[in-house]
Order: C-alpha cells, then sequence, then structure tokens
C-alpha cells in the first residue's frame, strides 16, 4: 500500500473548496477591482449513457466544479456567494428508481459533513433562486445549462485557470499520493519486464498495481512502447512483443482524486543496456538532473529549456552522432530539435497538461513551439520535468535532407541508434523559493533499475 504519513495526516482533512473559491474571487477581482458582490455558478459534468445503450459512460468530473467544491458527484452544481463568502452544493435528490439497481446515494447531511461547504441542497429542474436573484452573475457559458445574463462569461475560466496555477498544501498532498502509488506500478513493471512477452501485459501490470493500491483511473493514455516504437512521442498502440527490442518506455501515471501523476522511466528489457543504450540514457539522465538543478522560483523555463538542448548537444557529439559545430553553433540552427521535438515539460495538477502554462503553439521558433509552459516559474507550482532524446525517422530524414542540418550529423554514426528507439525521463517537481522539491520516487540511476529488473 502506498502511504506516507504526513501525506496521509493532511489527506484526511476536506478539500479546502472555500479557500479556493476565495482565492477564484481574489482572481476575479483583477478583473473587476470593485467586484463586492455577485455570484460563482459552476455545473458537474452530467451523467451520460453511451449511444444505443444503457451503459453509462465512464464519469470524469468537470475540473473547474471540482476545484471549487471537492465533490465528485455527477448532475449536480454550486454557487458561491462573494458578499456572504458562502459555497452552496446542489446535488441530486433520491430517485426510488436509481436506488433500486445503484444503491442509496449521498444524502445532504453526508455530503455536508463530507465536503468543505456551507450548504448542501438538492438539484432543482430551474436555475437556483441566488442566480436569479444576482444582477452579477460568473459562468463559465459553455458549461452552463441555464439561460444566465452573460456578461460575466469571459472572467471566470481564467480566473480559476490562474487559481490552480499555485497548489496549496492539500493539492500537493493528493499529486504526492498519485506519485507514490505510481511508484508502485513502475516498480512492479520493472521487475516483470524480463518475463513479460507483450507491451498489454505491462500495461496490465501497472494498471493493476494502481488500481489495488486505490488509483482506479490513470491520469492520461499511458504509454508503453518497446523499441523503435519509444520514438513516437505519444504512442498509444501498446500491443507490440517485446522479443529483439532493447528498451522499453513506460510513461504513466495514476490519478488520485481527480489529482494527476505523469512519470516516464525507459530501461532494457534484457536487464542490460547496450552500448548505444546506455550512452544515450546516460545523456538524457545529465540533461535532467542539470535541469532539475537549474529550478526554482524565478527561473524562466525557457531557459530550463534551451539548458536541456545544449546538454542534449553535448552529449550528441562526443558520442559522434553531431559533430562539425560548436553546442552554441548547433543550437543557433535549432538542429538539436531533430532528437528533441517536444517541450521539456509542462504544469501538472489536476489535469495531466495543467493550465496557466500560457503556451505559444504558433511560435515560429520550433525550440519553443511545443513548450506548454513559458515564463517565469513560480513558487507552489508543479512541473514536470522530462527530456528526452529520439531516434524517429519520421521526424530526423527532413533534416539529414536540409544542408542547414545536415552537415552537423554524421549519417553513419545516427544509423547505430535506431533502434533505441527513444529515452525519456520525467519528474513531478514542486518548486519553491530555494529550488524543488521531487515529488517521484521512481528509480532512474541504472543501477537502481537493473536491480529490480534482474531481481
Amino acid at each position: 500500500m502506498a502511504s506516507d504519513s504526513t501525506v496521509d495526516k493532511i489527506l484526511a482533512g476536506k478539500y479546502p473548496a472555500k479557500n479556493h473559491a476565495e482565492n477564484v474571487v481574489k482572481h476575479l477581482r483583477e478583473d473587476h477591482p470593485d467586484l463586492t458582490d455577485g455570484v460563482i455558478y459552476l455545473e458537474s459534468q452530467k451523467s451520460k449513457l453511451h449511444e444505443n445503450s444503457d451503459q453509462e459512460v465512464p464519469f470524469r468530473q468537470r475540473r473547474y466544479f471540482y476545484y471549487l467544491s471537492g465533490c465528485d458527484l455527477p448532475d449536480s452544481y454550486l454557487t458561491y456567494s462573494i458578499r456572504d463568502q458562502k459555497l452552496t452544493l446542489f446535488i441530486p435528490p433520491i430517485d426510488p428508481a436509481s436506488v433500486l439497481w445503484s444503491g442509496l446515494p449521498l444524502s445532504n447531511s453526508e455530503a455536508l459533513e463530507k465536503y468543505d461547504v456551507d450548504e448542501v441542497l438538492a438539484t432543482a429542474t430551474t436555475a437556483p433562486p441566488t442566480i436569479s436573484d444576482s444582477s452579477l452573475t460568473f459562468v463559465i457559458k459553455s458549461q452552463a445549462s441555464y439561460a444566465f445574463s452573460l456578461q460575466n462569461a469571459e472572467s471566470l475560466e481564467p480566473a480559476i485557470e490562474r487559481a490552480r496555477e499555485i497548489k496549496d498544501e492539500y493539492e500537493i498532498a493528493l499529486i504526492k499520493k498519485a506519485n507514490l502509488i505510481s511508484t508502485l506500478a513502475h516498480h512492479a513493471c520493472l521487475r516483470a519486464v524480463k518475463s513479460s512477452r507483450n507491451e498489454r501485459e505491462i500495461e496490465a501490470i501497472f494498471t493493476k498495481e494502481c488500481i489495488a493500491n486505490g488509483a482506479p483511473k490513470q491520469a492520461y493514455s499511458g504509454i508503453f512502447g518497446s523499441g523503435r516504437s519509444a520514438s513516437t512521442l505519444h504512442y498509444v498502440h501498446n500491443n507490440q512483443p517485446l522479443a529483439g527490442k532493447l528498451n522499453l518506455l513506460l510513461d504513466a501515471g495514476a490519478e488520485y482524486n481527480n489529482y494527476a501523476s505523469d512519470i516516464t522511466r525507459t530501461f532494457p528489457i534484457s536487464g542490460q543496456f547496450t552500448k548505444e543504450s546506455r550512452e544515450v540514457y546516460d545523456i538524457v539522465l545529465d540533461m535532467q538532473k542539470q535541469c532539475l538543478a537549474a529550478s526554482k522560483a524565478g527561473a524562466v523555463w525557457d531557459d530550463i529549456h534551451v539548458l536541456a538542448h545544449k546538454v542534449a548537444i553535448q552529449g550528441l557529439l562526443k558520442i559522434g552522432i553531431l559533430k562539425g559545430g560548436s553546442v552554441d553553433e548547433i543550437l543557433a540552427n535549432r538542429t538539436s530539435t531533430a532528437f528533441l521535438p517536444h517541450g521539456l515539460g509542462h504544469y501538472l495538477g489536476m489535469d495531466t497538461h495543467d493550465c496557466a502554462g500560457n503556451p505559444n503553439y504558433k511560435d515560429p521558433d520550433p525550440m519553443f513551439k511545443y513548450l506548454r509552459k513559458r515564463g517565469l516559474l513560480p513558487a507552489g507550482a508543479v512541473i514536470t520535468v522530462e527530456p528526452g532524446i529520439y531516434f524517429c525517422e519520421f521526424i530526423i530524414n527532413p533534416y539529414l535532407e536540409d544542408e542547414k542540418h545536415a552537415k552537423y550529423i554524421d549519417k553513419d554514426a545516427l544509423n547505430k541508434y535506431w533502434d533505441v528507439g527513444g529515452v525519456r525521463i520525467e519528474d513531478n517537481i514542486l518548486i519553491t523559493e530555494g529550488g524543488y522539491e521531487n515529488l517521484t520516487n521512481v528509480v532512474k540511476e541504472v543501477d537502481d533499475m537493473l536491480q529490480l529488473i534482474n531481481g
């Protein structure tokens, strides 16, 4: 069982919904400086059935609603009175027909005990009275069933996203718990890889460990890519045999009470790295360690991303894949994006790719186009640090055909590395004033990984 006494003590309390509501109001006042009255209204996700079926679609709570409620029930809504600082949760009443099949739902009194709210009422077919009486209502237009005046429909969503950028103690504990459970699952996969025949077996082991330890949902669709499949950044098939492959790239993380983990490890299927695989692994581990050391409040994430490229270039020059130029020259020409085409990391929270990172996917610079976090790192943010080096022919071949880049790449040396596939190492860190706290405990030193694989 994944357990940490400090984490468990924090999580024994209530999810701090009212503090979150006040935090959102603080950010609303950035757009409405004189705001003293009004109502925030948010709806939960609706229960749904699969098309032409009586089977339920797997439920995923709306993150905006959860941030202000801590409630994982469908078909609910909430109101928050800004003047009175009163948070009211509306949950579905008892439906006898539903009780017949599914048992008794949470009662109003039980919900009041469970959630950090001031009042719990039953949902109604019309808008709550507090809404109709208010002249100023903040809603998310795309998630509102009632016909409200929408003069403020553009303010609430960005205010919540700005509030979510900085995690409080409870949220950090949830992410730590998700990481603790994921650690058990990653280590179980390391122990099983030598005797497994197929990528799907490793996925099944990972999922089993998460469910058994209290995390029935995955934070995202896991990547279990062997051999050259590891060069596909978001590989989805997870169905190929492991025989004859060098490495497995395992990118998977549990979700715990709607908060995500996101962890990647790359390791040899046979229990021993080949020379080429070990060379690339050592470069990526060095990339990550240097980027971690540079991570702290006030640092510019764009600069740390550039640092990852510099370390990658140094390493690729050393093993002969890159040639004929200095680190700065190759960096300036962006040739390293052939081997590291994605961003260094992204915010993590309720969403795996969490909000408030201010990415610019229209950036003409290929080095920054897919960087999901731009600008300063604030204390209290949680971000992934996930450098990688990939040998994907689809991505690299155009560079080999472009003289601007081809002069820096040694094709003969490169041909020795295609079967390495790709190497990525990813941890989740909390940014602090003096540096960072690593929330991920999965082994990544080579000797530690090989010890688990080989018993």
